[in-house]
């Protein structure tokens, strides 16, 4: 059986993930960057009935975003606001940089409507 994602305390299971995001029990709370493999950073989530974090790969969100995708990286440069450095970060990245599209899904992620 598929499933989206299911918690890793207290075993409660999102079938999709639309579940998921509209879930007023599932807050973001940060990213971890994968410099080498942005698409493998997660996506954090604090799951607020049972208080655990959980780890989502940034990929099973990537189809929320239909912006530019820039091929150079700014990390460690003048122009870089190192937001991907610090995980609980979740601002948008105004730079044409290789992670932005990544700071854009969490945007997408972090202001998606939920459920009352």
């Amino acid at each position: 059986m598929n499933q989206f994602k299911k918690c890793t305390c207290c075993g409660h299971l999102w079938q999709l993930r639309q579940d998921f995001l509209d879930d007023p029990k599932t807050q973001i709370v940060g990213y971890q960057v994968n410099f080498d493999r942005l698409h493998l950073g997660f996506i954090l989530f604090n799951h607020l009935k049972c208080g655990t974090t959980m780890g989502i790969p940034a990929a099973e969100f990537g189809d929320l975003y239909h912006g530019p995708i820039y091929n150079d990286r700014l990390t460690g440069t003048a122009q870089c606001n190192e937001y991907c450095l610090n995980e609980k970060n979740l601002e948008p990245c105004p730079e044409k940089c290789e992670c932005a599209y990544i700071r854009e899904i969490l945007q997408i992620v972090r202001h998606w409507p939920k459920n009352d």
